[in-house]
């Protein structure tokens, strides 16, 4: 096996880690030599321990003269588990692959710088698209200090998001929205405005998926002014917690029944369009959130488009028509030509039934 084979093997551990090891990064670890796996790891939940010491607890004495190949820079502090770049310098390794670097400020190449001074050989690069691209809420959350936006939308076949007398449900099948729990298990936070909480009382929770996270997401509310009373299933937290981000304009006895309902509170400054969501993405980010799904109606996704925010696009496109009096997906002022509307690579698309999910990826320099 090549080296691209072994990191592409990494990848695949990293990525069935993902919704265990969350607020870590979900690594992946394959030891190996001239070819030939002798041991293999990926990242156990927080406490627990990393994909490099469980590959080389695997390999044993074998794990001396290996190669190793990781999808993210073998971190350098201590934290909750010793350093993976000093157990692979312990562990007697003659080479490293590595993905990607680790833009943690803690590690930040002193991964990499550690393993070199042992004289261990370490190369750079190989799988990083695949990496980055699984990896993506985790590098964005530590760059930036925000979590990770995806935008998800169902729409019609027409590009409408609900029929003209305001109803969504059911505008795609059940194989589809049992595909959009999967993505709310891969988060850790769903996102919701008030006017989508008062029309639809969301539970916002994971239901029937193959494999459950461990913690339930946070469920989150947006409510500048204090519209959503503080009942039924978004307030229940035997089902969830809930997080409420509002402004200084929300009454303050509203603010106590959210409180006194089990919900915690943080407020953020008030923009034109509600609260301010760079300064939301960032109150989550630093609430260990590293992908925020948001669930939103046209209003809230409008203003993350309008602010740049959106990091990746989900829709599920529906079988269905709704016509010109249905309502669209996003509202707001847009691109005043098609010039300006920002473009979007197209990275899976996938038949779910008689519908069809299609993801896209946002380069910053596309924002709007």
């Amino acid at each position: 096996m090549h080296d691209a084979d072994l990191m592409a093997r990494a990848g695949t551990l990293g990525e069935r880690a993902r919704r265990r090891a969350a607020p870590n990064p979900w690594v992946g670890c394959v030891l190996a030599h001239d070819g030939e796996i002798v041991g293999e790891g990926a990242t156990l939940a927080p406490s627990g321990g990393h994909a490099e010491t469980i590959a080389i607890a695997q390999a044993g004495p074998r794990a001396r003269g290996a190669t190793a190949y990781v999808t993210l820079e073998p971190c350098s502090h201590h934290g909750r588990t010793p350093p993976c770049a000093e157990a692979l310098v312990e562990a007697g390794i003659a080479r490293a692959v590595v993905a990607l670097e680790d833009p943690d400020p803690r590690v930040s190449g002193r991964g990499f710088a550690r393993l070199r001074e042992a004289g261990i050989e370490v190369v750079v690069g190989v799988g990083a698209a695949e990496a980055h691209r699984s990896l993506a809420p985790y590098l964005h959350q530590r760059r930036t200090g925000r979590a990770f936006c995806v935008a998800k939308t169902a729409l019609s076949v027409d590009g409408r998001a609900a029929a003209a007398d305001g109803t969504s449900r059911w505008i795609t099948g059940p194989d589809a929205r049992a595909d959009a729990h999967e993505l709310r298990a891969d988060s850790e936070a769903v996102v919701v405005g008030a006017g989508t909480a008062i029309a639809d009382r969301p539970h916002l929770t994971v239901r029937d998926v193959d494999s459950p996270p461990p913690r339930p997401p946070l469920r989150v509310l947006l409510d500048a002014r204090g519209r959503v009373p503080a009942d039924g299933p978004l307030f229940d937290p035997a089902l969830a917690p809930t997080l409420v981000i509002t402004t200084p304009d929300a009454p303050p006895a509203r603010v106590d029944a959210w409180r006194a309902a089990g919900a915690k509170v943080e407020t953020v400054a008030p923009t034109p369009d509600g609260v301010d969501l760079t300064e939301t993405l960032a109150v989550l980010g630093a609430h260990d959130v590293l992908q925020a799904l948001v669930e939103g109606g046209p209003t809230l996704h409008g203003a993350l488009w309008r602010a740049g925010l959106v990091d990746r696009l989900v829709v599920y496109l529906g079988a269905t028509l709704l016509g010109a009096d249905a309502l669209p997906a996003v509202t707001g002022p847009g691109p005043a030509t098609l010039a300006e509307a920002p473009r979007l690579t197209l990275t899976d698309s996938t038949t779910l039934g008689d519908d069809v999910r299609l993801v896209y990826d946002v380069a910053p320099a596309e924002r709007p």
